[in-house]
Formats: C-alpha cells, structure tokens, sequence
C-alpha cells in the first residue's frame, strides 16, 4: 500500500492511497466462487452456474461492495501507519478503479489539534461556601406549599396577590386591537403579567363590578402598533379568589412521599433535599468556572468536523426540550444558533481530552457508585434505581462521564488556586449569570 500525505491547511489533509490490483481482484474473485457455490438461477442447478455467468451477473454489485470494504481498511491502516488522529469521517475525493491496475484514492479529513496544557497554577477558581439554615428550610417549606395552594372564591374587594377571573376588552382611537380582548381570563394581581396600571386598576374591585379605565402601553411594548399608545379597556370582574395554602400536615407530607413520622420528618427530608442541592450547585459552579478558565487559558484549533456534529446534537437536544413531541423543520434552527456554543463545547472536550490523557485518568468505579447511589437516593425504592442503571449502558456511560469530568476538576484543582467565597443558600444555589454548558462538553 502507497501513501502520500499532504497538509491543505490548518488540521485538514489530503491522503492519497495506492493498492495493489491483485488486493482487489482476489478478494473479488474469492466472492464470486464462494457464490457460485450456492447461487440459484434459472436453468441451472444449484451450486452448478458456471463461474462466468456468475461474474457477468454479479461482478459489478460483489466488487462495489470489495472497493468499500477496501477504502475503509486501508484508510485506517493508513492513518494507523502515518501516526494521524482524524477528528470525524473522511470524504473520498476521487477514487480510480481500473481492471488490471492498482486502485487509488484520495482522502480528504481533518486531524485533532496538538493542544499544548498551561501551567494549572495560574488558574484561580472561586467556591461558594453555605449552608442550610432553619430560615432557609421554613422558607423552602412556604414554596411547598404555595405549589400546592387552592384558590378560593371570597366575598371582598380584590387585593394584591388574589386572583381574579374576569372579562377585558382594550380599545385604541375607539377601536379594538388584536390580542386585546379575553372573557373569563385569570389573573393574579401583583404578577406583572399585564401592562403597567392593569391589575393596579382591578385593586379594589369585586365580583360583579365594571369600570372603564385609560392606561397606555410601554414605549418598548413587543407590537409596533401599540408602543406608547394610550388605550382603554373596559373591565368587569366575575370572581375574586384567595390563595388557601394547604396545613402542614400528614395529607400533605404524603404528597412527598412521607407516609410516617409527620413534620419532623417531613422538615428532615426538606433540609436533606436542600442540602443535596447545595452540594449539586457549588460542584456545578466550580466546575463551570474552571471549565471557563481553562478554555481562556488555550488557543485551540477546532475541526470544523466536530463543530458540525456538535451543531446537529445542540440542534436536536433544543427540538427534544421545547419542540413538544411535534416534527419541526429544522432548517427553522440554522446552524449559526448553535455555532458559538457548539465551537466552545468542541474546544473544551479538546481540552479535557488533552489533560486525561496527560494525567493518565481513569473513571473511578467508587466515584461512579457513589454518584448513582445519590440519584437513586430520591426515589422510594433506591436498590432498584441502582440495578436499572447498571443494567442500561447509555445511563451508566452518561455517570462514568459525569465521575470522569469531576475527577478531572480535582486534578487540576490540585495545582490551582481555590478562594472560598461565604455566601447564603440562595446565592449559592443561584445559577451564575454567564453559566455556560461547558461543563458537558466532554460527554
């Protein structure tokens, strides 16, 4: 086999490969009298078609599908022989395939970036430091229940934060506009949902009352039409209803799986919970932010290949998430939506890539255990939560994944500076403002 290499530019090279004639042609032969042996077709028996009808019949099909086998070995032997890394698949520019003479290809691919590791000691990375204190527990306790609150018809004057059911019809110049107009539409006052001066209009109202009142919409307002406008809308209120929160006991506890020991172990599992996530998001907020600094800190060339197929996997992941079941076009999503993202995330599982191999990581088995044993902790029967995800492979490599980036965090965490940062839960369980997906780009 002849091989000659070219560098086209940048991480892109041309391979020519040459192979022998009779490579092809035995193997093609081979094919044809292993057929012959068993083929069927009218007016022979079987097993007695003569070779040539079999080669007339079958020659062209049985050496298409040779030369594909052949392409495919030869390049990887190819690439194993030059010491290359192709980074995706290679496209075949031109083949020549003449009986007779050697079949030649030419090869044309992209390799992996030599990525040269900085010094981890310039790195400084910022920890939250928290903890979970009775305020938070009894706050956390009153979003439990306001999820689960009823609201309730009363007999009074509408007021911030009650809900109202009522009918509204918006007027400009005298005239209705479109999206203006609602019969029987729910509202909770203080929510922000309507225009500046709206709900404040429907403070003080009760079921059965009308009114008419002049608002404007804001400068800024989504409809070319309406921004600024002044307008009326004539209002009438159906129903006020308060929100009745549910009482902390065991009807209540059970909706969360608290079948025994009432509050104290309902107040148990609520820190337990809070804890687990406070963990969770100071790992994450680390994590993310070494992920950042490392990318800042290397200048890496990316194989516009994996961009590509990083694009298609952001793609389908947004059509997953928010496309509701239904076929979308996907030409709606152009590539440029996802490029950056796409190009930051191949750049960083470079990077990641790089440093395991330099360090030598392993996945560590009792990291991995540890890590499904906490997932399976949240649902009542976590030996079988355990089992399932040792039996399905796409879920155990998704953890040995996870394990083997955090494992990566603690290496080089070793040699970079950690500032531990106090903060409260809220702040430390808060996403930060610039979070990034990084932290998955090695998956």
């Amino acid at each position: 086999m002849q091989v000659s290499i070219e560098t086209t530019s940048g991480l892109e090279r041309r391979m020519t490969i040459g192979v022998p004639a009779a490579q092809v042609e035995n193997e093609v032969t081979a094919r044809l009298q292993k057929a012959a042996r068993s083929v069927r077709l009218d007016g022979f028996r079987a097993g007695k078609v003569p070779f040539k009808v079999v080669q007339q019949r079958f020659g062209a099909g049985v050496r298409q599908e040779v030369i594909g086998e052949v392409v495919s070995k030869s390049f990887q032997e190819a690439v194993n022989q030059e010491k290359l890394r192709p980074a995706g698949q290679p496209s075949i520019e031109s083949l020549t395939d003449n009986p007779g003479q050697d079949l030649e290809f030419v090869a044309a691919f992209e390799v992996y970036p030599e990525i040269e590791l900085q010094d981890f000691a310039t790195l400084s990375v910022t920890k939250p430091v928290a903890e979970v204190n009775d305020a938070d527990v009894e706050k956390m306790i009153d979003v439990l229940r306001n999820q689960n609150a009823q609201w309730v018809a009363v007999e009074r004057a509408a007021q911030k934060d009650d809900q109202v059911k009522i009918d509204y019809t918006g007027r400009k110049d005298g005239e209705e506009f479109d999206g203006g107009k609602a019969s029987g539409s729910l509202l909770v006052l203080g929510s922000g949902q309507m225009i500046p001066g709206f709900e404040d209009a429907l403070v003080g109202m009760k079921a059965g009352d009308s009114k008419t009142v002049s608002l404007s919409f804001p400068e800024d307002y989504h409809s070319e039409d309406l921004k600024g406008a002044a307008v009326e809308f004539d209002l009438h209120v159906h129903e006020v209803q308060e929100k009745q929160l549910p009482e902390l006991n065991d009807e209540f506890f059970a909706k969360f799986g608290i079948k025994e020991g009432g509050k104290e172990k309902f107040v148990a599992e609520v820190r337990n919970n809070m804890e687990r996530e406070l963990r969770n998001a100071i790992k994450n907020k680390v994590k993310t932010r070494l992920m950042n600094q490392l990318r800042e800190k290397h200048s890496v060339e990316v194989p516009a290949s994996l961009v590509k197929e990083e694009v298609g996997a952001l793609r389908r992941q947004m059509l997953s998430q928010f496309g509701g079941g239904q076929n979308f076009d996907e030409s709606l999503l152009p590539d440029e939506l996802f490029a950056g993202d796409a190009e930051r995330r191949v750049a960083l599982g470079l990077i990641v890539a790089s440093i395991i191999e330099s360090a030598e990581i392993k996945t560590d088995a009792a990291q991995v255990r540890q890590q499904i044993e906490e997932i399976a902790s949240t649902y009542e029967e976590p030996e079988e939560v355990v089992r399932y995800y040792y039996s399905n492979q796409q879920l155990l490599v998704g953890v040995q994944s996870s394990v083997l980036e955090d494992q990566v965090v603690e290496h080089v965490l070793q040699s970079a500076t950690l500032i531990e940062e106090p903060c409260s839960y809220e702040e430390a369980v808060q996403p930060d403002k610039d979070n990034s997906s990084d932290e998955e780009a090695a998956d």
